[in-house]
């Protein structure tokens, strides 16, 4: 009895719902006007909205996965590590702090300027002396050149001869340097700045000769087109320069003056041309910067080498004259920093610093010294973005010429690693009296080194990482080489 009579109410209050949600339906809708005078709507819509609403906004409701790749995956996309390097900086300075305090506390404090001063005024004697006059003999070579380019404009010499002198000018002007060097037993300091010049000079007398040549070639050209009433005056050197001939005949031979022979000997460049580009005015400012920066920088390499490396060094002896390898290969990674350093110091100073100034001081407008070296993905970048002035010379005399006449390209880099190899050693084993060609090695290295980072990793990170731990490990291995030859033939 009793259940029957609850299903009849509550079927009896359901119908009566129903029946008042009709009549409310049927009535009229109102806005009613709220706080602030918004319109606020009852009906079942806004309250289907406002359920929406909120379920959107309910953490509950949300999706929270979807596709995606981690960071520190490469198809992620993600670049940005900075963070990282902030950190790599942190501890490179943490850990070369403690390396500078151990240092200090083992050997105290070996910077003396004023036995820089003392050490180079003894040593600026007689024994000196011929470097300064080599320097200045250096001029006659150079006026040769310049008399014999007159001459060769005018006719009165041939071709022929040019190109038997010219090799063996080069060659007298590099081989003296050395035998007076050999003969005197002077600072070797001095006598690698004295070889230094003469080194480019003699690939500025290269560049000189080369483009006075095609110069020769435009102007015979042209004189042969008109003489057979065609137009000559667009036509490509025969040598295959990025010159014109009308640009040849409307500067050369008016460029055959000493004072712009000499503009472009001190000029930061090693590739000749009729007329550089030129900067309106010199910057007082910029000038004061770069010199700061070039003696500061200077006074830091020699502290850092004085009081850092030279202890370094010295305790290196002992191991390689015993050939204990572990202690050989603790002592080239303990040296690496230090030269690397000193090595990045010296890139800025001379480079950027140095360059700069000379630039500046003779109005030079080109200033691409170097490029983004430090983002060299292989060797080859490496060699074509460190050093601009020696990439242009090689690309400019060496490689394009051998290119144009039938070599391959691979012949054509062998022989740039052999003329750089050559000049390395030479500035090296020449003023320390010794040939060991430890500089020549490293440098010819650097050829089956390319092929790894062309053909083996395939640039990337990978070919940035060899890079980096060629010079790292590469560097101090030759400087402890020649120290231990050195130490070898002066002191055992």
């Amino acid at each position: 009895m009793l259940l029957p009579t609850l299903r009849t109410l509550l079927s009896g209050s359901m119908a009566s719902e129903t029946v008042q949600r009709r009549r409310l339906q049927q009535q009229p809708q109102h806005q009613h006007i709220g706080n602030g005078g918004a319109p606020s709507m009852s009906n079942g819509v806004s309250k289907e909205n406002e359920r929406k609403i909120s379920l959107r906004n309910d953490p509950l409701a949300r999706s929270v996965h979807k596709p995606q790749d981690s960071l520190f995956s490469s198809s992620s996309g993600w670049t940005n590590y900075r963070g990282f390097f902030n950190l790599s900086m942190l501890l490179l300075v943490v850990s070369n702090g403690r390396v500078a305090l151990e240092n200090l506390i083992k050997y105290g404090v070996l910077v003396s300027p004023l036995q820089w001063v003392e050490r180079a005024w003894a040593d600026f004697s007689f024994t000196n002396c011929p470097n300064v006059a080599l320097v200045l003999a250096s001029n006659l070579v150079i006026l040769t050149v310049f008399t014999t380019e007159k001459l060769l404009q005018r006719g009165y010499l041939p071709e022929m001869f040019a190109a038997v002198f010219y090799p063996l000018i080069i060659c007298i002007h590099l081989i003296t340097p050395v035998a007076v060097t050999l003969v005197h037993q002077g600072n070797p300091l001095y006598s690698s700045g004295a070889l230094m010049i003469f080194v480019v000079e003699s690939l500025k007398i290269v560049s000189y000769v080369h483009v006075n040549y095609w110069c020769r070639c435009a102007e015979r050209a042209a004189k042969a087109a008109a003489a057979a009433g065609k137009k000559g005056g667009e036509s490509k050197i025969a040598e295959g320069e990025q010159l014109t001939s009308s640009d040849a005949l409307s500067l050369y031979p008016g460029t055959l003056t000493l004072s712009n022979l000499y503009y472009f000997l001190l000029a930061p460049t090693l590739c000749y041309e009729l007329a550089f580009p030129r900067s309106p005015r010199r910057r007082k400012s910029f000038l004061i910067k770069r010199t700061a920066e070039l003696i500061f920088l200077t006074f830091l390499m020699l502290a850092l080498i004085q009081q850092w490396v030279v202890p370094l060094v010295k305790n290196s002896m002992a191991p390689f004259s015993n050939m204990n390898i572990s202690r050989m290969v603790e002592r080239v990674l303990k040296l690496a920093v230090p030269n690397l350093l000193i090595w990045l110091i010296f890139f800025y100073t001379m480079f950027h610093s140095a360059l700069n100034l000379l630039a500046e001081i003779l109005c030079f407008a080109d200033r691409e010294f170097y490029r983004d070296f430090w983002n060299a993905e292989s060797i080859q970048y490496f060699w074509k973005t460190w050093n601009i002035p020696v990439h242009r010379w090689a690309l400019r005399h060496i490689f394009m010429p051998m290119m144009r006449n039938g070599y391959s390209k691979k012949s054509a880099i062998v022989v740039v690693f052999f003329v750089s190899a050559f000049f390395h050693e030479y500035l090296v084993s020449v003023p320390l009296h010794m040939f060991r060609l430890w500089a020549y090695y490293g440098m010819m290295a650097q050829i089956p080194l390319s092929f790894v980072t062309d053909h083996v990793v395939k640039g990337g990170r990978a070919g940035n990482i060899v890079v980096w731990l060629s010079l790292i490990l590469g560097q101090p291995m030759c400087i402890l080489m020649y120290v231990h030859d050195w130490y070898l033939i002066h002191y055992a």
